[in-house]
C-alpha cells in the first residue's frame, strides 16, 4: 500500500497557523451572529459567593492575656462576635471623651 492509499492519514508538514481577526469589526459580526443562534453574552459575569462584610477593617490589637479571655467570654456569652463587644467599648469611650467614632 502506498502512502496516498492511506484514507486517514494527514500531512502535518503542509498544516499551517493562521491568526484570528480581532479587529473591532469582527468580533462585533461574530457577537451578532451569537446572538442570532441563541448564543448568550461573553462578558464576565458578577463574582459569584458571598457578599462583603461591612466590617472590614482589621485591628489586630496586643492586649494581655486577662483582657483578652474577658472579651472571648462576653461575647461567648451574648453570641456576638468578638468585634462587636470591641465596637462597642470604642463607642462607650468615644461618649465619654466627647469624640466622634
Amino acid at each position: 500500500m502506498s502512502e496516498t492509499s492511506k484514507p486517514f492519514t494527514i500531512d502535518v508538514a503542509s498544516l499551517r497557523s493562521r491568526s484570528k481577526d480581532s479587529s473591532p469589526q469582527a468580533v462585533e459580526k461574530a457577537d451578532s451572529a451569537g446572538v442570532k443562534h441563541g448564543f448568550v453574552n461573553r462578558e464576565p459575569k458578577k463574582q459569584r459567593g458571598r457578599r462583603p462584610s461591612p466590617r472590614t477593617g482589621q485591628v489586630h490589637a496586643k492586649v494581655l492575656p486577662a483582657i483578652a479571655d474577658a472579651i472571648a467570654d462576653e461575647a461567648k456569652r451574648r453570641g456576638v462576635q468578638q468585634g462587636v463587644v470591641i465596637e462597642e467599648a470604642w463607642a462607650l469611650y468615644c461618649g465619654q471623651k466627647g469624640l466622634r467614632g
